[in-house]
């Protein structure tokens, strides 16, 4: 245990948000996901569901503030406007950690050619259809930088 980290974030998975660099990305994937074959670096944390993990990260892990966009989420059976229970706790998440932010929905393949691309896939116990997220690395600045 170490305080001000959540024990739900093990060692693979600080390492990982670690080593990543700004603009590097990570995807956290529901328990469908084929997160083994895709994956070029893999945590499994099956036992959680995406939103606490999501929570989780963003509690160290700063959205890239210098993109448009930073976080990203499926469209539901092919309709973007299509609001899924899961999509409103990634938003709530986001909103608590990152405020400002906004979770954007890439249409069909699109999502998951990203998801294949990240730096990195989180395989999580999730069970809700479309449970996939996939976060965009930001930097902290030192004090006193200019914004």
């Amino acid at each position: 245990m170490l305080k001000g980290i959540p024990p739900l974030l093990g060692p693979g998975l600080l390492a990982i948000l670690r080593a990543m660099g700004h603009g590097d990305e990570i995807a956290i994937v529901d328990a469908n996901y084929p997160a083994d074959a895709h994956a070029k670096r893999l945590v499994r944390m099956d036992g959680h569901d995406a939103p606490a993990i999501l929570d989780a990260v963003l509690s160290l892990m700063p959205l890239d503030a210098a993109v448009p966009e930073a976080a990203f989420r499926p469209c539901a059976f092919g309709d973007c406007g299509r609001l899924e229970p899961v999509f409103a706790a990634f938003e709530a998440a986001i909103a608590h950690r990152e405020p400002g932010f906004r979770l954007v929905p890439i249409v069909g393949e699109a999502f998951y050619d990203r998801i294949r691309a990240a730096y990195a896939i989180v395989a999580s116990g999730e069970r809700r259809l479309h449970g996939n997220i996939i976060l965009r690395k930001g930097v902290i600045a030192h004090e006193g930088a200019a914004p």
